[in-house]
Order: C-alpha cells, then structure tokens, then sequence
C-alpha cells in the first residue's frame, strides 16, 4: 500500500510540473505585457481593472472551492456513496453559479463608482484614467464566472486523485492573455484591451470548458434543475465557504491593498509592483502551491479515515522540504532580482527605470517565500479537520493591521517598502497558523521545525550573499546590458545553488542530505 506521504510526493510532481508551465507562461505573459505597455498608464490601468473582479472571487471563496468542497465529496467517497457525491454535486452547483451570475451583474453595475471610491480621492488617477479602469472592469468581470463555476469542476478531479486537467486551466488562461495581447496591441497602439479579452476568453476555455469535460470524465454530470438553496448538502457547503467568503474577501487585500497605495506613486508603479509581486508567485506556486494543492486531498482522505497520526507525519515532512526549496529560492532572488528582471523585461517601452523599481520590490516580496508555502499547508490541513474559522481568524488579524502596515511600507521604503509590508504580513500569518496548529492539534510531526527554519535561514544568508557577490562583481551594481545581465543571473544562479546545497549539508540538513543522495 501506499504511504500518504508517497502519494502527496507524486501527485505534487504532476501539480509542480503542471505549475511550472503555468507560470513559465504567466512569466511570458508578464514580457509581453512590459514589452507591449512598459511601465505606463495603460499598463496601470490593466492591473487595476482586476482588483473588482478578484474581490468579487474571493467574496464567493472562488479560488478555494476545492477546498471548500473536496471534505465534502471525500466523506461520501468514504463510504462508498458515488450517488450521493454527484446529488451534492448539482446541489452546490445551482446556486453556485446563480450568485456568482448576479453579483457579476451589480459589480458592472457599479464599476464606475467603486473605481472612482478606489483611485479617485488624492488625484491618485485622473478622470481619462478612471473611465478606462472601469470600462475594462467591465470587460473582466464575466471571467469570474467561469472561474467559480470551474472551481466546482476542479474539485471534483482532485477529491478522485486526477490532477492532470485541472493543472492546465491557468496554463490555456496565461495562453488566451498572451494572444489576446499580441493581438490587440498589434497596431502599435498601448491598449490594455486584448489583453482583457484575452483574459476572459482563456479563462471560459481553460478554467471553465475544459474542467467540465474533466469533472465528466470523473462520472460527474450536470443536471439542469432549478436550484436548490435548501438542499443538505449546499447548506453544509455554506458552512464550510462562509469562513473562507469572510476570510478571503479580507485576505484579497494583500494584492489590491498594494496596488490602491502604489497608485500615489507615479506612472507604471501599480505595474511594476504587481509585475514584482507575480514573477515572486513562480516560486511561491512551484514549491508552495504544488505541495499544497496535491496535499490536501490525501489529508482530507486521511483525516476523514480517522488516520489523524499519519495526516500530522506526511503534513510536518511536507512543510520541512518546503521551507529547504523556499530558502534557496529567496537566496536566488536576493542574488540575481536584478540582472534577471534586466534580462527579462527591460525591451520595448519597458524603461531602466522601471527595472529597478521591480527588482527592488522583488527582493522585498521574496522574503516571504517561505511563509506562502507554510501559510498554505497549515491552512489546508485546519480546512482538512473542516475548522474554516481557525485560518479565517488568523489571517484577519494580520491583514487588517497590514492597512497601516502597507501606508508605513510605502513612506519609508517607496513602493519596494509595500513588498516588505506585504512579506511582513504573511510570515505573521503563517506563524500564528503554527501557534494554533499546536494549540489545537499538538506538535506531533513538526518536532524539530525550528532547527530546519534555522538551517534554511542561515544557509540562505551565505548562498544570498555569495551569489550577490559574483552578480555585483559581474555587473559593477548598476543595471547591465542583455549579454552581461545574462552572464550576472547564470553565475550569480549557480553560486547560489552550490554553496546553498553546501551549507544546509554541512550544518545537518536532513532535506539536503537527502538531495545529495538522490543524486
């Protein structure tokens, strides 16, 4: 048979590989998008025109509907109960989709007023600028449609072990933004239009069409009915989506916090924070969400099993390799976030300037790498035991005083020192998340975690400070041009993963003992 941990290890290889093309894509989507709109208005404009309709996911728990409804599904594949999956299936669904619909409609509505509550008080955009914001809200808003339907269609796949469809949803949604841009910005014209476009339609094909012939594929179907707001099943969903409604709405404040205080500076800084903020996501999704998306699955089996000794083993192992990837990826980004950001972005109408603000805010986000990945762990083995409210509550009270944290960041360090807020407010929320997971679940499987944070900490110093060293000495600390900024990322990388590999070794990591006898 086998062990929880074997089974978390390879459904994460599927999920990582899965990601990884995701975000190497999303990676490309973020240089056609400098490339095409620079460090511009226009740019600023894309990036704010989601901060409504993500609200609006979040207000529905849509990115976390798997993991709202995978206990739910995992309970009746507990017993046997495929009939009773699917009935629970449709009774989620109806009403589900019937909410997400009308709460589309009134945030169209009510574009232009909530765009101008956001941007207009302090000449933070003028009236040209706020028009285009809430005209291209508008044009984003169906997308989540499709997401929060789709989420429902992805549960279905992961609560039966497949992982495979539901990892190519934001690959074909980073494909439709990348074409729709190209398209759009064609004739030479900076308009953030294709690349909205581009959004919805990615977003109807992969996270929508493709998740519905997926969950089909499961023995899944949908049955056109009139929905059921009473039915059992819905109103345990409720239960269990309501902590996350109230959390999440709250927690989206982390992404659109950022860009409503970055919206002071001058133009391009909304894009070049959130730039900064989604290459920092390709670590974090790699080595954090891959462990946590095919982790929760196997909790939720194990817990609903009663198997709760084995939950808390295959949780602590998975944590402490995630915090030995998370430390080399903070040393890489430390080392070589400028000439990389150089190599990346700096073409077309993407300025020098602009370089160095995202590299800077790049290194602030960095930081809080290894608090993404534990953050998402012990929220999804609480959501696991379906204690909603324990991550709900933690996450609460750091992000409600991250508003003035934000401010804070933002006067003393620029739009960088809003990196550092945010970095600041997660590895709070994550360590409060450590705190209650012993409170209410004991240390069992974590013992010696703060020797392997102490181990990844100070292995991360000395491979940072190495490979910034090569980098600064390749480049002389100013921006480099294309061929000595390539030069810069692939030595100052490589210093980076030798001496990192080499001190966690020599100070007794077990995670990178195990690394060396792999190979």
């Amino acid at each position: 048979m086998r062990r929880p941990a074997e089974g978390i290890a390879r459904a994460a290889s599927v999920v990582a590989v899965g990601i990884l093309v995701s975000r190497i894509l999303g990676f490309a989507r973020n240089v056609v998008l400098a490339n095409r709109l620079g460090d511009s208005p226009a740019a600023d404009a894309y990036e704010a025109a989601f901060i409504i309709p993500d609200f609006l996911n979040y207000l529905l728990a849509g990115g976390f509907l798997a993991i709202t409804f995978i206990p739910i599904l995992s309970r009746y594949r507990a017993r046997g109960d495929g009939d009773g999956a699917r009935a629970a299936f449709n009774a989620v669904l109806g009403p589900v989709a019937v909410l997400i619909i009308a709460l589309t409609v009134a945030a169209a509505l009510a574009a232009d007023l909530v765009v101008g509550w956001l941007f207009g008080s302090g000449g933070r955009l003028d009236a040209v600028q706020l028009a285009e914001v809430a005209r291209l809200t508008r044009l984003v808003l169906p997308a989540q449609i499709f997401f929060v339907v789709g989420g429902l269609f992805t549960a279905v796949q992961y609560a039966h072990g497949r992982f495979l469809v539901p990892t190519l949803a934001p690959i074909i949604y980073n494909l439709g933004i990348i074409v729709g841009g190209v398209l759009g910005t064609s004739s030479g014209e900076a308009s953030a239009t294709g690349f909205i476009v581009g959004a919805v339609a990615g977003a109807s094909m992969g996270n929508f069409a493709l998740q519905w012939w997926g969950a089909a594929r499961a023995g899944f179907r949908v049955r056109m009915a009139v929905p059921d707001f009473r039915h059992p099943a819905f109103r345990e969903y409720l239960l269990l989506a309501f902590p996350l409604m109230v959390g999440q709405s709250i927690v989206v404040l982390d992404e659109s916090l950022g860009k409503i205080v970055a919206a002071s500076a001058s133009d391009g800084s909304i894009f070049g924070l959130n730039l900064a903020r989604r290459v920092n996501m390709l670590p974090v999704g790699v080595i954090a969400q891959a462990a946590g998306v095919a982790a929760f699955p196997f909790l939720a089996r194990l817990v609903a099993e009663g198997r709760g000794a084995e939950m808390r083993e295959s949780m602590g192992r998975t944590i402490r390799t995630v915090l030995f990837a998370s430390g080399g990826a903070v040393a890489a980004v430390v080392a070589v976030g400028l000439p990389a950001v150089r190599v990346a972005f700096q073409h077309g109408a993407f300025s020098e300037d602009g370089t160095v603000l995202v590299a800077a805010a790049l290194v602030g986000y960095s930081l809080g790498i290894p608090a993404w990945g534990v953050h998402q762990l012990f929220a999804r083995s609480f959501y696991a035991h379906r204690q909603m409210w324990v991550p709900v509550i933690a996450g609460t009270a750091w992000v409600l005083p991250a508003i003035p944290l934000y401010f804070l960041g933002f006067r003393v360090g620029g739009v960088p020192g809003i990196a550092v807020a945010a970095s600041i407010t997660v590895t709070g929320h994550a360590l409060t998340l450590w705190l209650l997971w012993r409170r209410f679940h004991s240390g069992e499987g974590l013992e010696g975690m703060a020797r392997t944070v102490g181990q990844v900490a100070l292995g991360a110093l000395v491979a940072g400070a190495a490979g910034w060293l090569v980098a600064t000495a390749i480049t002389g600390g100013q921006v480099p041009g294309m061929s000595t900024g390539v030069l810069a990322t692939l030595a100052g990388g490589a210093v980076v993963a030798v001496v990192y590999l080499a001190t966690t070794y020599a100070i007794g990591s077990a995670e990178a003992r195990s690394v060396v006898r792999r190979r």
